[in-house]
C-alpha cells in the first residue's frame, strides 16, 4: 500500500492525573489537542481575570438562597410511629446521622477547619443520594478558659495601655529588645524559684507565638470592628458574636447543616445547661464520677491549680503517668574516682535509720512491662542531678531537681493521703551530681535477669521531660538500641565517658516481647527498615519509636516472666502494679509537655481534691473496648487508627472533669465546680436530636430577626421553659424511663413523645468525623461516655469514627508568616466555595497530612466552568448535531462509554462509602472527563457524531457524582438540563421536589468486564503503534497491522508452568525463587537449544512483570476476544490517530484467503514474528 506522506506520529502527552487501575480510559495527545483548542476559545469568549470565579460565587449564592427556601438539609424522623426503644439498626437502616466536633468560638474558622469538616459534609451529601434520611447538625463549643482568658487579656491591656492602647512595642528599639527577652525565655528550661515570684518583666502579659508578641486587641482588631473590641472584655460578648459568624461562612461554604439543631455551650444556653446537668446526675448516680486527691498541673508559686487561663504556655496540657522504676545502686566496683561522692552518699546512709531504702537511680518509663528487657541504665553526661530524701518510705533518689520538685507535690499512698514529702512542695537534698559521675555505676534492676547492669551516657537525654535517668530496653526502644550498638561498636566513644568494655560488651539485646510482622526484637527491626545508623537521627528516631510502642501495646505478646503468652494491652497494668506492690516502683506525673504560668513559673503536677471520671475502671474499659473492636458494632476506617483507639483505652485513666474558673455548665450538685470543655462535649450529639424541639428551632426557619436559630437558647422563642427539663424529663427521652408526672413538668406528652422518638430515630450516631488528634481524648472519652449512659443499650452506642490527619497548605505547614494561614471564608471568597472543597477532597484521605493545594483550586474553577460550558454547548446548541439510533445500532465505542461510566458510578460508590473521597474524586470527576474526551475524539475521528442518550447519560451522572463535594454546581446544572422542577406551597414557601441534593445516586450494571478488556486492547495498541511509528526509520511507504490468535508452543508451555506457579495476588505474585525454578523447569522439559532456553528465561521474566501490573489474564494462551473485528470496526479512528489514510491488518496465522496476505506474511522478519503476541498487533512500516 502506498500513502503520501510518512508524517512523525504525534507523543502522548502525559495525562493530569496519575490513576493505577488498569482499565482506567485514557486520552489521546490528538483528543487532549482538542480539549486544549477548546479551552482556548473558550477562554477567549469570556473576560479575562476573576470572570469565572465570580461565576461561580453568584451561582452558590443563588443556589444557597435555593437550599434556605427548600428547606433541603432539614431532617426529621420518619415513620416516628414505629419507633420504640427496642428498635434495632437493621430497622432503621434508611437514616444517617453524621456529626463532626463542633469548634471553639473564640474566632473564625481556617482551611483545617474546613478540610476535616468536609469528610462529614461529602459522606452526608452522598448518603442522601442513596436515598438515606439524612441528618448533619452543627453547633459551637463555647466552655472552658480560652474565652475567658482571652476577655481577661483584653481587659488587662485596655486597663494598662489604654483604648485603644498604645503598646510599648510600637516602638522599634523596644520591640526588639522584647523579641530577644521572649526568645531567650523560650530557649530556658530553669525552672523560676519562688523567690522570683514578685520579679515582673516587660513581657509579663505578652502572649507568645514563635518569638513574636501577640496582643489580644490585636487578635480581635483582624476579626472585629475595632469600635466593638472593647466590648469583648465580657467573655459572654465572645459567645454572641463568634458562633451566627460562624453559622454564615458554614452557609457559604455550602456545608448542608440542619441548622434547627444548632446551640451553643455553657450556662448561657439554658437548654443545653439543663441537658449537661442531667448527664452528670446519671454519671453520678452509675457511679462513674468520684471524688478525691487526683493529679493537676499546679503551680507552686502561685500556690493553685494553674487552669488554661493562667497560662502563658501549655494550654490544653494535662498530666501524664510515669512509672518510676527503683535501679538500687551497688557499691561501686570499677575503683573510678568519680564515684567518691556516690560511696560517701552510700557509706553515710547505709546505716542511718532514718534512710533504711536504700539509695535509687529512678528512671520514669510509660512502659513498665519491658523491664524484662533492661541492658543497662542511661544518663546525660552533662546533666545536673541531685540525691533527694524521699520522707514516705526513707529511701534516697537520685534524679532530675525539675523531676524531684514536681515529686514533692504528689501522693506516695493514695489510701491513706500520705505525700512523698513530709512538706508539700519541699524536698530535702543531700547531694549533688553530675551525669558524669554517675557513670559506670553497678545497678540492680528489677525484673531483669541481669544481676547487674551499668549507668552509661546518651547524649540525646532531655532534662526537661521526665527525672532525666533513663532505663534501657533495647529489644523494644530504638532508641536504646541505637544507643547501646554505638557504644558497643565504638570503643573509642565509650572510652571518652570511662566506660569499660565489661560494663558493655557482655549485655546483649534480650528479646521479650514478639509482635507479628516485627519479630521479637521490633526496635532492631525497625532500626534496619528505617536503616537508622546513629542518634542524630532524631525524625527516624521518633517515627520508629511511635511505631513499636504502639504495636508493642496493640499487638505484643509477652514472651518472658509469668505472664508469657498474654498480650501487651492485658498485662501492662498488671506489670505495673506488680512492681509497685513488691516496692520496686512508683508512680509519678509531670505535665504532658511544658507548662508556664503567668507568673512564669514551671508548673508541675501535684495531688489536690478534685471530681473526676474514673475512665479505666476495669468493667467500663472492657465494654468500650469490646465494642471498638468489634467490627459488626464499630468502623474506625483505618487499621492505624483503630490500634490508636485500643491504645487509648487502655491508656486513659481518671480524668478530672472539673474546674473552679471559666464558662460552661456548673456542677449540679457542688456548685463551686465548673463542668470542664472535654467532658460537656461527650455526649452532645444525642441533644442534636431534639434540640429543634427543645429550643424552638422548629418554627420558621426564615425568620428574618434571627436567621440563625436560636442558638443562645433564647427562651422566648421556645415554648418550653428550660425549668420543665427536670431529670425525669431527660430520663424519659434518652433512658426509656417512665412518663414523668405533671408535677414535674408542663411539658405536654406529645412533646416529649416526639423527643424520645426522635432520639430513638436517630440514634445510633452513624458516623462521626474529626482530626486524628482527638483519638486520645475527646472521641474516646465519648465512647466512655455513650458506654456509662446507655450500659444496657449498646445499640446505641457510636457505630463509627473516621479521622484525617492535619493539612497542609501547598505542602508546608500553615503559617502566619510563610503567608499560608488561610481562614474558611477568605479561601470562600478567593476560589468560590465549590473549587475549595474541590482541592479538600483532593488534599487527601489518610492518618498522614494532607496537602491543601492553591493550584488545584484555581484549577477546579476553570474546569467546572469550562465543563458546564461544554455541557450546556452540546445538549442545549441548536446546532449540536448529536445521534439518535436505537441501543440496537450502538458502535463499538458507545458500547465502551457506557461502560465506563457505569464503572466509575461502581467506583467513585465505593470510595465515597468508605471515606475515599480523593480517589472517589478521581474516579467521577477526572476519570469519567478522560472517558467523554476519548468517546469524543473517536467519534469525530471516525466521522460518527456522539450519541445525544449517551453524552446525556455522561453528563446526568457526572453532576451527581461530583454534587458531594461540588454541590452549588451540581444543583446550577441539575437545573439546567431541566431536571429540577420548582413549586410553591399554600403558605407561599418555595419547595423542590427534585433537587440535585435529593437525586438519586445514577444507576449502573455491573462492569463488562470483557467489554472493559476488549477496550483496554484498542488503546493499548494505538499506544504501541504511536511508538513502533515514531521509532521507524523516515522514508517508509508501507503499514500493515500484523495480528496473531497463538503462541508458539515453547511459549504456551512456558505460559502453562507460570499458571501452576501463580499463587493468586499481584504483589509477589509468584515465589522468591521463581527465576531459579524456570531453570529447573527447562532442564525437566529437557531443552536442548541454548538460545530458545534463553528466550524461555526472558519471555518469562517479562511475562511475570506483566501479571504483577495486570494479574493472571498475562498468561492467558489464547484470547477471549476477536482482535481483528475490533481493529476493523475502529480502523478509521486508528488511521486519524496515526494520520495514516490505508491500513491493512494482516494475520500470522495465515487464515485469511487473500493472497496478498500470504505475500506479507512470507515477506515479515522473523524478528518481527516474535513480537506479534496474542492480544499485542504490531505495526509493521517498511
Amino acid at each position: 500500500m502506498t500513502v503520501q506522506s510518512a508524517p512523525t506520529p504525534p507523543t502522548k502527552e502525559l495525562s493530569q492525573m496519575s490513576v493505577t487501575n488498569n482499565t482506567t480510559t485514557t486520552t489521546s495527545s490528538q483528543s487532549q489537542q482538542e480539549e486544549q483548542q477548546q479551552q482556548q476559545q473558550q477562554q477567549q469568549q469570556q473576560p479575562k481575570g476573576t470572570a469565572k470565579r465570580d461565576a461561580l460565587l453568584t451561582n452558590e449564592k443563588k443556589i444557597q438562597t435555593l437550599w434556605k427556601e427548600c428547606k433541603a438539609f432539614e431532617s426529621d424522623a420518619n415513620n416516628s410511629s414505629s419507633i420504640s426503644s427496642t428498635t434495632t439498626t437493621d430497622d432503621k437502616k434508611n437514616k444517617f446521622i453524621v456529626t463532626f466536633p463542633f469548634p471553639y468560638s473564640n474566632g473564625h474558622l481556617h482551611i483545617g477547619h474546613a478540610f476535616s469538616l468536609t469528610k462529614a459534609v461529602f459522606r452526608a451529601q452522598f448518603e442522601r443520594h442513596l436515598g438515606k434520611n439524612v441528618l448533619f447538625p452543627f453547633a459551637f463549643h463555647c466552655t472552658g478558659m480560652p474565652i475567658q482568658a482571652a476577655a481577661n487579656k483584653l481587659k488587662t491591656e485596655i486597663e494598662q495601655y489604654g483604648c485603644p492602647p498604645s503598646f510599648p512595642e510600637e516602638d522599634p528599639k523596644i520591640r526588639a529588645q522584647m523579641e530577644a527577652d521572649l526568645q531567650q525565655q523560650q530557649q530556658s528550661t530553669t525552672t523560676t524559684t519562688p523567690q522570683s515570684k514578685a520579679k515582673g518583666t516587660k513581657s509579663k502579659l505578652v502572649s507568645k507565638t514563635g518569638t513574636g508578641i501577640v496582643r489580644q486587641w490585636n487578635i480581635l482588631s483582624k476579626m472585629v470592628p475595632k469600635d466593638e473590641i472593647p466590648s469583648f472584655i465580657d467573655p459572654i460578648h465572645w459567645l454572641h458574636y463568634f458562633p451566627p459568624i460562624g453559622v454564615s461562612h458554614l452557609l457559604n461554604f455550602g456545608a448542608g447543616v440542619d441548622w434547627r439543631r444548632s446551640f451553643i455551650t455553657t450556662s448561657v444556653n439554658p437548654y443545653y445547661d439543663a441537658f449537661i446537668r442531667w448527664q452528670f446526675a446519671v454519671l453520678r448516680e452509675k457511679n462513674k464520677i468520684l471524688f478525691g486527691k487526683r493529679n493537676n498541673v499546679y503551680s507552686i508559686v502561685d500556690g493553685q491549680v494553674c487552669a488554661d487561663h493562667d497560662r502563658s504556655e501549655g494550654e490544653g496540657v494535662g498530666p501524664q503517668e510515669y512509672v518510676l522504676i527503683k535501679l538500687k545502686v551497688l557499691t561501686p566496683d570499677h575503683g573510678q574516682t568519680r564515684h567518691a561522692k556516690m560511696e560517701a552518699l552510700l557509706t553515710k546512709y547505709a546505716t542511718n535509720a532514718d534512710t533504711n531504702g536504700g539509695v535509687y537511680l529512678v528512671p520514669a518509663t510509660l512502659r513498665p512491662e519491658t523491664m524484662y528487657g533492661q541492658t543497662n541504665c542511661f544518663v546525660l553526661p552533662d546533666g545536673e542531678y541531685g540525691a533527694f530524701r524521699i520522707d514516705a518510705t526513707g529511701e534516697i533518689f537520685i534524679m532530675s531537681p525539675r523531676s524531684a520538685r514536681g515529686l514533692s507535690c504528689q501522693l506516695y499512698d493514695d489510701a491513706n493521703n500520705v505525700y512523698y514529702t513530709k512538706e508539700f512542695g519541699k524536698i530535702e537534698q543531700l547531694e549533688s551530681f553530675t551525669g558524669h559521675e554517675l557513670l559506670g555505676l553497678p545497678l540492680s534492676a528489677p525484673n531483669c535477669p541481669y544481676d547487674r547492669i551499668y549507668t552509661l551516657p546518651l547524649l540525646t537525654i532531655s532534662m526537661s521531660k521526665g527525672t532525666g535517668v533513663v532505663t534501657s530496653v533495647p529489644s523494644d526502644a530504638p532508641d536504646d538500641y541505637i544507643a547501646l550498638k554505638t557504644l558497643k561498636e565504638k570503643p573509642d566513644f565509650a572510652a571518652k565517658y570511662d566506660i569499660t568494655p565489661d560494663m558493655v560488651d557482655p549485655y546483649d539485646v534480650l528479646p521479650i516481647i514478639s509482635i507479628e510482622g516485627y519479630g521479637d526484637a521490633s526496635a532492631a527491626y525497625m532500626c534496619e527498615k528505617l536503616k537508622i545508623q546513629s542518634f542524630n537521627d532524631t525524625a527516624k528516631l521518633a517515627r520508629a519509636k511511635e511505631e513499636t510502642y504502639l504495636k508493642g501495646f496493640t499487638m505484643g505478646v509477652l514472651t518472658v516472666g509469668p505472664h508469657a503468652g498474654r498480650k501487651v494491652c492485658d498485662v501492662k497494668q498488671i506489670l505495673r502494679d506488680e512492681l509497685m506492690d513488691a516496692n520496686l516502683a512508683h508512680l509519678y506525673y509531670e505535665p504532658e509537655s511544658r507548662v508556664v504560668s503567668r507568673t512564669n513559673d514551671e508548673c508541675v503536677v501535684a495531688a489536690t481534691d478534685q471530681w473526676y471520671l474514673a475512665y479505666g475502671e476495669p468493667s467500663w474499659r472492657d465494654a468500650v473496648k469490646n465494642h471498638v473492636l468489634n467490627r459488626d458494632t464499630f468502623d474506625a476506617y483505618d487499621d492505624t487508627a483503630l490500634s490508636k483507639y485500643e491504645y487509648t483505652i487502655g491508656w486513659l485513666k481518671e480524668w478530672a472533669c472539673t474546674r473552679q474558673f471559666g464558662l460552661g455548665t456548673y456542677l449540679p450538685w457542688d456548685t463551686k465546680w465548673v463542668i470542664e470543655s472535654l467532658s460537656d462535649s461527650t455526649i452532645y450529639m444525642a441533644y442534636y436530636t431534639i434540640a429543634h424541639i427543645l429550643q424552638g428551632g422548629d418554627g420558621d426557619s426564615n425568620n428574618t430577626s434571627d436567621p440563625y436559630m436560636n442558638l443562645n437558647g433564647d427562651t422566648n422563642r421556645s415554648s418550653i421553659q428550660p425549668s420543665d427539663l427536670t431529670l425525669q424529663v431527660f430520663d424519659y427521652i434518652y433512658r426509656n424511663g417512665p412518663l414523668p408526672p405533671k408535677d414535674n413538668t408542663t411539658i405536654p406528652e406529645a412533646t416529649l413523645q416526639r423527643c424520645r422518638e426522635e432520639f430513638l430515630y436517630w440514634y445510633p450516631m452513624d458516623l462521626r468525623v474529626s482530626a486524628k488528634d482527638l483519638i486520645p481524648n475527646h472521641l474516646t472519652m465519648a465512647l466512655y461516655n455513650h458506654a456509662a449512659i446507655w450500659d444496657d443499650s449498646p445499640q446505641l452506642w457510636p457505630r463509627g469514627y473516621y479521622t484525617n490527619g492535619h493539612v497542609k497548605v501547598d505542602g508546608e505547614k500553615m503559617s502566619k508568616s510563610k503567608g499560608n494561614f488561610l481562614m474558611m471564608q477568605e479561601t470562600v471568597q478567593k476560589f468560590s466555595a465549590d473549587a475549595t472543597r474541590f482541592a479538600c477532597a483532593d488534599a487527601g484521605d489518610s492518618l498522614d497530612d494532607a496537602n491543601f493545594s492553591r493550584e488545584t483550586a484555581d484549577a477546579a474553577i476553570v474546569s467546572l466552568s469550562n465543563e458546564e460550558a461544554w455541557i450546556m454547548d452540546v445538549l442545549s446548541s441548536s446546532t449540536t448535531t448529536l445521534r439518535t439510533t436505537p441501543p440496537s445500532e450502538y458502535t463499538f465505542m458507545d458500547r465502551v462509554f457506557i461502560n465506563e461510566i457505569h464503572r466509575l458510578v461502581d467506583a467513585t460508590s465505593h470510595a465515597f462509602s468508605t471515606m475515599q473521597f480523593r480517589e472517589g474524586l478521581q474516579h467521577g470527576w477526572f476519570e469519567m472527563l478522560l472517558a467523554r474526551n476519548e468517546y469524543r475524539s473517536f467519534c469525530k475521528n471516525s466521522d460518527n457524531n456522539m450519541h445525544a442518550d449517551i453524552v446525556r447519560q455522561w453528563a446526568e451522572s457526572l453532576i451527581i457524582l461530583v454534587c458531594p463535594i461540588c454541590p452549588h454546581w451540581s444543583e446550577s446544572m441539575w437545573d439546567k438540563l431541566g431536571k429540577r422542577h420548582d413549586a410553591t406551597t399554600t403558605d407561599g414557601r418555595r419547595t423542590s421536589s427534585s433537587l440535585a441534593v435529593h437525586a438519586p445516586w445514577p444507576s449502573s450494571k455491573p462492569e463488562d468486564k470483557m467489554l472493559t478488556r476488549r477496550a483496554k486492547f484498542l488503546r493499548d495498541s494505538l499506544e504501541q503503534f504511536r511508538s513502533q511509528a515514531g521509532k521507524a526509520k523516515k522514508g517508509w511507504k508501507v503499514a500493515t497491522i500484523l495480528i496473531t490468535e497463538s503462541f508458539p508452543q515453547w511459549k504456551v508451555d512456558t505460559l502453562e508452568w507460570m499458571q501452576t506457579q501463580y499463587l493468586g495476588r499481584k504483589e509477589d505474585a509468584f515465589p522468591k525463587d521463581f527465576m531459579k525454578q524456570l531453570k529447573a523447569w527447562t532442564s525437566i522439559q529437557n531443552i536442548k537449544d541454548k538460545k530458545l532456553i534463553k528466550f524461555t528465561m526472558q519471555f518469562a521474566s517479562f511475562t511475570k512483570k506483566e501479571v504483577e501490573e495486570v494479574g493472571e489474564t498475562a498468561m492467558e494462551t489464547t484470547l477471549p476476544f476477536d482482535q481483528k473485528s475490533i481493529l476493523v470496526e475502529c480502523l478509521n479512528y486508528i488511521l486519524s490517530q496515526l494520520n495514516l489514510t490505508e491500513l491493512d491488518i494482516v494475520s500470522l496465522d495465515g487464515n485469511d484467503d487473500d493472497n496478498n496476505n500470504t505475500t506479507v506474511i512470507k515477506d515479515v522478519p522473523d524478528r518481527i514474528k516474535d513480537n506479534v503476541l496474542p492480544g499485542k498487533p504490531y505495526l509493521w512500516l517498511r
